[in-house]
């Protein structure tokens, strides 16, 4: 068999086509969590804690060639002074980003699977066959 040829069975798998699609999805369903997070969820979240942005919330590790001796207004202030920052309000963004996403993959998975699982219908028992009733008789007889 060919190089080609296996290259050709290869992708028309069922399965790669499907981990393709998959991809592409869930790089446009990251985008929408990622602007749900940052636009709709961490400014209620910022406001109810005093106003804090938590984009800008983080800690100025080494300060840059231009530091103000105030400190840095935003995090953007200090990337442009060549500060060395801790970015922890990104990192919470990040997590709640993930949590939302795996929430999400849950969800989907669980109607999957419960849509996969066959319905179980709880059958009686069979009545034994003749035989078997036949040699159970036998049995108690012989008992007696």
């Amino acid at each position: 068999m060919s190089l080609k040829q296996e290259f050709k069975e290869f992708i028309m798998r069922g399965n790669v086509i499907d981990l393709a699609v998959g991809m592409v999805i869930g790089t446009a369903f990251s985008g929408i969590v990622k602007s749900l997070v940052d636009d709709v969820i961490m400014p209620p979240i910022g406001l109810l804690l005093g106003g804090v942005d938590f984009s800008n919330l983080f800690v100025t590790l080494k300060d840059g060639a231009n530091a103000p001796e105030a400190g840095y207004a935003t995090l953007e202030a200090a990337k442009a002074a060549g500060a060395v920052t801790m970015n922890i309000g990104l990192f919470i963004n990040t997590i709640i980003s993930f949590l939302i996403v795996a929430a999400a993959i849950f969800m989907v998975i669980k109607a999957i699977n419960k849509m996969k699982k066959p319905a179980v219908v709880e059958e009686a028992p069979a009545e034994p066959s003749e035989d078997i009733v036949l040699l159970r008789e036998i049995r108690d007889s012989l008992k007696k």
